[in-house]
């Protein structure tokens, strides 16, 4: 179902059916398609097909392919001399997949700077906990003295690791968590994370952007393989 908007670019209204448009008919801005819901069986389809929802708690579920995708190729990453020495300390602790409904919530309630609301509505965090619960949905936890500072959460493709959020309650934990992460992605032969949109904190850490459809190119291929296994 098409609607117009935008001055005049056609945006798609997704109804009951599981289905997505190419995403080459997105709108400038990203902007696939709009409404829909937030089933586990619609997330997976967007994250296959190289879509991901963003919008604010009240706003209508709004689905996105932005034009440039920011991504980690895993030999790439960057890591900077004062954090290698924050690594050896060893002051954090980093687990995987053993607090997940902690993780999503921090990501959820953290503040950030310059951001008055947030994107993960409580909607959204039921829906990802479930794709947990279904193995999609994987989190990286970092502990220091029992607690939880920091740590990130995303959804697992197989050979792409979709990166959506996260969080700090101490300097650097974040950053040890995707330090971490792609480590193990790395081991597991993974390609790349999908980090969605630049942000500088991000390209620091040696991601970049990447042409729409050579993603989808990547996307495709290691889907294949991922299905072949």
């Amino acid at each position: 179902m098409w609607l117009c908007g935008f001055k005049y670019h056609k945006m798609y209204k997704l109804t009951k059916e599981l289905y997505f448009p190419n995403v080459e008919t997105a709108h400038s801005s990203g902007i696939v398609a709009f409404g829909g819901d937030l089933s586990t069986e619609r997330l997976i389809l967007a994250y296959k097909s190289g879509i991901f929802p963003w919008f604010e708690d009240g706003e209508e579920i709004t689905w996105f392919a932005p034009e440039e995708r920011m991504v980690l190729f895993l030999n790439q990453l960057k890591i900077s001399k004062s954090t290698r020495n924050i690594i050896n300390r060893n002051i954090f602790k980093v687990t995987f997949n053993t607090a997940f409904k902690k993780v999503i919530t921090n990501c959820q309630q953290v503040k950030r700077n310059g951001q008055l609301g947030t994107w993960i509505t409580d909607e959204m965090l039921e829906a990802y906990a479930k794709l947990h619960e279904l193995g999609y949905a994987k989190s990286v936890e970092v502990w220091q003295d029992n607690e939880l500072v920091g740590g990130l959460y995303g959804i697992d493709l197989g050979h792409i690791f979709c990166g959506e959020s996260m969080f700090s309650i101490v300097s650097n934990a974040s950053k040890i968590a995707f330090i971490h992460l792609t480590n193990k992605l790395k081991a597991d032969n993974y390609q790349l994370i999908d980090c969605q949109v630049y942000n500088d904190y991000l390209a620091q850490l040696g991601c970049e952007e990447i042409p729409r459809d050579l993603f989808m190119q990547i996307l495709n291929k290691e889907l294949l393989v991922t299905y072949n296994e």
